[in-house]
């Protein structure tokens, strides 16, 4: 039975589907607060997973939120040494700003359900679940790509959509693990973000995420179920 830590940034952005799937194989999660808790014991009894979240602040935005660079140096310290480690969404933000990669505005927010584009390396591996599959995008930075790291999947808007940094590290722009009802605190957390963005409002997103879920959500454990059984997780 492994230990999982899972570091959130807002408590709707939860595992999603990860929850269940972590605990059906046998595994202890835990769940931090970045914004609160004590990061600190993390590099002293690393867990055997590391899961870090998104959130709608900024991986670059150490002024306002300093928590950010003792997460990103912890983070730096599992990626360099190949510990099994997840990022999703801004999680992907930090392991890339962790390895040295700026982290920026993107073109424009992407916020919504659509496929991605799988490259070669992509569709060889566990993201093969995700083809032709719509997955929910809710971000609006994005990152360079970090060196050594295999681009795995894209969008027109975000080049930098999934990557691996070796077998252990994965990062995921895209929320491959938020589907169903639950989607309905997303709505209201981050109302502001809707409202500001044309093209976006609740009953679409809504509407979306009803079409959209179950197929989400069976391709989704497929993912990730693929990626954590050459770990041992």
């Amino acid at each position: 039975m492994a230990q999982v830590t899972a570091i959130r940034h807002v408590a709707f952005e939860d595992l999603g589907l990860l929850g269940p799937l972590l605990r059906e194989r046998g595994h202890t999660v835990r769940m931090m607060d970045a914004a609160v808790d004590d990061l600190t014991p993390l590099a002293e009894d690393p867990p055997d997973l590391l899961i870090v979240l998104g959130g709608p602040i900024g991986a670059d935005q150490t002024t306002d939120y300093p928590f950010l660079d003792l997460e990103s140096h912890l983070v730096g310290l599992r990626v360099t040494t190949s510990q099994p480690t997840l990022g999703i969404c801004l999680g992907a933000q930090i392991i890339a700003r962790s390895l040295g990669c700026a982290v920026y505005p993107a073109k424009a927010k992407e916020i919504g359900w659509s496929p991605v584009t799988l490259t070669d390396a992509g569709a060889a591996g566990p993201l093969r679940h995700l083809t032709d599959t719509p997955v929910l995008h809710w971000h609006g930075d994005t990152f360079d790509l970090p060196a050594g790291a295999n681009l795995l999947a894209s969008t027109d808007l975000c080049p930098h959509q999934a990557f691996a940094v070796g077998p252990a590290v994965l990062g995921l722009q895209f929320h491959a693990e938020a589907a169903g009802p639950t989607l309905e605190n997303w709505f209201v957390g981050h109302c502001v973000e809707i409202a500001a963005t044309p093209g976006v409002a609740v009953p679409a997103l809504r509407t979306d995420t009803a079409r959209y879920s179950d197929a989400l959500i069976a391709r989704g454990q497929a993912l990730f179920t693929d990626w954590l059984a050459p770990l041992g997780l």
